[in-house]
């Protein structure tokens, strides 16, 4: 998931407490899980404030490390502002991603207010010195940029892994496909200590109870996974000091599922709930 001023050089700290061997060596497994946020707005500011935010976000990801990894996921987002009043936004994104992490399929659709807006459809492969992406849309082309560049659930694993490991600041080249299909994004994550197992008494940073929020993840095995706090934020590619686009910030459990979700845009953040969670069926003839 997507963060303040930072610079593009390569960071990382390693603090803390190591991961002992066995729990270092461990692969990373991601669970195959549909997941729904229930979106609410966090906070507001600037000259256009942004007066209620509603909607949600539907994420469906499914694989293994032997077939690859599919995600597809939705998002719609209304804003409601006295100075530019209502837009309601319509994201789709279907994606995949080699098990090896070289190889890369994206198809992006967007709506706003009804009207479809530029999609985005091609393909990329990524190796240790570059990444070559092909686009179909918005137009025909092909354009390369130096690597190393992950793509996201490559991006995911190495996130987990550097936890695990008790690094407490990650980063890295990013390529998801999105916008025009054209931008490689910074990225620096800020990973927190390993968290404690939740509990229907604790609270979260808006005071609520934990059976207020991410009720999902308050019950069976989420209810005693390891996870970490992760502050993820996102530039344009480039060298110097900088503003994040954008800041993520949630809770990182070890199989990939996502909790205490927080995005923010600069002049308005926007929270979401995990409302539901359905775990998908796993594969059972990968040995990897």
């Amino acid at each position: 998931m997507r963060l303040s001023r930072a610079t593009a050089c390569v960071i990382v700290g390693i603090t803390g407490i190591p991961a002992t061997g066995a729990a270092a060596a461990e692969p990373v497994r991601l669970a195959s899980h549909r997941a729904v946020y229930d979106l609410s707005l966090a906070q507001s500011g600037g000259t256009r404030a942004v007066e209620s935010a509603r909607g949600r976000i539907v994420i469906e990801f499914s694989g293994d490390a032997c077939k690859g990894y599919s995600m597809q996921t939705r998002q719609v987002t209304v804003l409601e502002s006295g100075e530019t009043g209502s837009r309601t936004s319509d994201l789709r994104n279907t994606t995949f991603e080699g098990a090896d992490g070289r190889s890369y399929r994206f198809k992006v659709s967007t709506l706003l207010n009804g009207v479809p807006g530029q999609s985005v459809d091609g393909t990329a492969e990524a190796t240790a010195e570059a990444l070559k992406v092909r686009l179909k849309e918005p137009k025909r082309e092909v354009f390369e940029a130096s690597g190393p560049v992950l793509f996201p659930s490559a991006h995911m694993r190495r996130l987990i892994e550097a936890a695990r490991e008790g690094t407490t600041t990650l980063s890295v080249k990013v390529y998801d496909g999105t916008d025009d299909g054209r931008k490689i994004y910074d990225t620096l994550a800020v990973i927190g200590h390993a968290a404690p197992a939740k509990d229907g008494g604790a609270k979260d940073a808006a005071g609520k109870g934990e059976t207020d929020r991410d009720k999902p993840l308050t019950q069976g095995d989420m209810a005693g996974m390891t996870h970490w706090p992760v502050t993820l934020s996102y530039f344009t590619a480039g060298s110097g000091e900088r503003t994040p686009i954008y800041v993520l910030t949630f809770d990182l459990y070890e199989n990939g599922v996502s909790g205490n979700l927080r995005l923010d845009y600069g002049e308005f953040a926007v929270a979401g709930n995990l409302t539901r969670l359905d775990r998908l069926p796993a594969a059972t003839d990968c040995k990897s």
